[in-house]
């Protein structure tokens, strides 16, 4: 490339040399409206005379005469960036600016932060290490009780009979064999007993905390999954009917699968990370188990790190306070203050854990290609865009199944989005309130709380559009404020229950 670049080299050297400065040419130095030419130009002469004084010195004997190279070479050096070259030629707004700050890269000050966050973080563990000792027990996690909850996983396997029931109802739909309401009335009692049952079980046995919210989480997805397959078939039902009559159906709807109830595709479903329902679901081509084998083993380590969080920190600070709405309010503030950080943590690590490694896992294992498990609901700028992002198969859910029937029944769109918050407070009480046998409604509050912030933090985005007030407002609302302050009420709550069953 040397020397084929070598004649256009000297060629561009001998132009400069010849090149006289005028009057005409020394005012155009100072001439700001012909400056980008200029500006681009005398830098690339700059950074590129290194090398073009090394391919010419490598190369010298290309004409014969390496003299006449050298004083060719020599004006690429001495016209460059001469100090009559103005230097400023642009109008530039400093890359920290309010105009700029968001057109920049800022993978350095993320580094930044990474680093200052691991640093303190690993002093303020070795601190607490050294003043409080080793705190994290297993009986949090695993008690006596926990050999004594063989009722839950009993009750957990037998899940596992309703999506067969429901076949049944859909396979009998299918062949006409029942009616229509009978059908809807069959999924009406499969769906309620789905999750009654789990609950039934839970408050008749006094079980370990963790023991019943993994089975009301399991419960509560598999009613997900069995309204969405009663649902969609349903609907697919109804549209064959219409073919069948001969009925036009709109362009605009898209039948990507026939009606056919499969046994294998409801068992696909029901393992899937989804909970919506479709016969056939987009596929990969095959399986990755190395990276199967790196994620579960990030996994493990950040599930570690979470319970070494709610043991060494959270623990410690919940059992050291008192009750927010019966104590001394300053001292209330500075609990949830202080229970926030290490809150944070364990919620973005539960996050972490769920909604990226594990159902990533699960959709590796399962070739499920549909991998959208969230979006990027950190940027959300209003708590509406947090609800949308944030865990997309309960949002792809509630848009199917709850949303759009209700504007389809005529009902108005505020009162759709109140009902579909109304649906989400009522199971996040369930899977907390049952295993901790306390019907406060502290969560079922929370959520319902989340309305008005909803207005709130819409109102903030339309009155400064071009800030993040929304966001700020969205982080401590939600995740410094709201979330601690739930954790001591149901702690303090149950700690209240436990000291009356002990008297008792």
């Amino acid at each position: 490339m040397a020397i084929s670049d070598e004649p256009q080299l000297l060629q561009n050297a001998s132009i400069l040399l010849r090149r006289r400065p005028s009057a005409t040419s020394v005012n155009g130095l100072f001439d700001l409206s012909s400056t980008v030419e200029g500006e681009s130009s005398g830098e690339e002469l700059v950074k590129d005379s290194s090398s073009s004084d090394d391919s010419v010195s490598g190369d010298q004997n290309i004409d014969g005469n390496p003299d006449q190279n050298r004083v060719n070479n020599v004006p690429a050096i001495q016209f460059t960036y001469r100090p009559s070259v103005p230097a400023h030629r642009k109008i530039k707004e400093s890359p920290l600016s309010s105009d700029n700050i968001f057109r920049q890269s800022h993978a350095g000050l993320f580094n930044l932060c990474i680093v200052v966050l691991v640093a303190v973080n690993s002093r303020l563990i070795i601190e607490n290490i050294m003043k409080y000792g080793w705190l994290i027990k297993t009986g949090f996690w695993f008690s006596s009780k926990s050999l004594r909850d063989w009722p839950l996983f009993m009750c957990c396997l037998s899940l596992a009979i309703f999506p067969l029931v429901a076949f049944i109802v859909e396979k009998l739909a299918q062949q006409k064999c029942i009616y229509e309401p009978i059908a809807i009335l069959l999924h009406i009692i499969i769906t309620a007993t789905a999750i009654l049952y789990p609950i039934l079980v839970i408050l008749r046995c006094d079980s370990a905390f963790v023991s019943g919210v993994t089975l009301m989480l399991l419960s509560c997805i598999v009613w997900l999954k069995l309204v969405s397959y009663a649902h969609t078939n349903y609907d697919l039902r109804a549209l064959a009917n219409s073919i069948e009559k001969g009925e036009a159906l709109p362009s605009t709807l898209n039948m990507d699968y026939p009606y056919d109830v499969s046994f294998k595709s409801l068992t696909y479903f029901m393992v899937a990370p989804t909970l919506c329902y479709q016969p056939r679901y987009p596929r990969t081509p095959f399986i990755r188990k190395g990276w199967v084998l790196r994620q579960f083993i990030k996994l493990i380590i950040f599930t570690g790190v979470m319970g070494f969080i709610i043991e060494q920190y959270i623990n410690p600070i919940v059992q050291n306070s008192q009750h927010p709405f019966e104590g001394n309010l300053l001292y209330a503030i500075e609990r949830v203050l202080k229970l926030s950080v290490p809150n944070l943590y364990v919620w973005l690590c539960m996050f972490y854990c769920f909604f990226h490694l594990w159902l990533n896992i699960l959709a590796e294992l399962l070739r499920f290609g549909d991998r959208e498990f969230y979006k990027d609901w950190w940027n959300a700028r209003t708590l509406e865009e947090y609800w949308r992002m944030w865990n997309m198969p309960v949002h792809k859910w509630m848009i199917r199944h709850l949303y759009f029937p209700c504007l389809r029944s005529g009902i108005p769109k505020g009162a759709a989005v109140l009902i579909a918050f109304l649906v989400s407070a009522l199971f996040h009480e369930l899977c907390i309130a049952v295993p901790c046998h306390i019907f406060k409604l502290w969560a079922f509050s929370g959520i319902i709380f989340q309305v008005p912030l909803v207005l709130i933090t819409n109102y903030l985005q339309n009155k400064f559009s071009n800030s993040m007030v929304g966001n700020m407002f969205f982080w401590f609302s939600f995740c410094i404020l709201g979330q601690p302050m739930c954790v001591l009420l149901y702690y303090h709550d149950l700690m209240n229950r436990k000291s009356k069953l002990d008297q008792s």
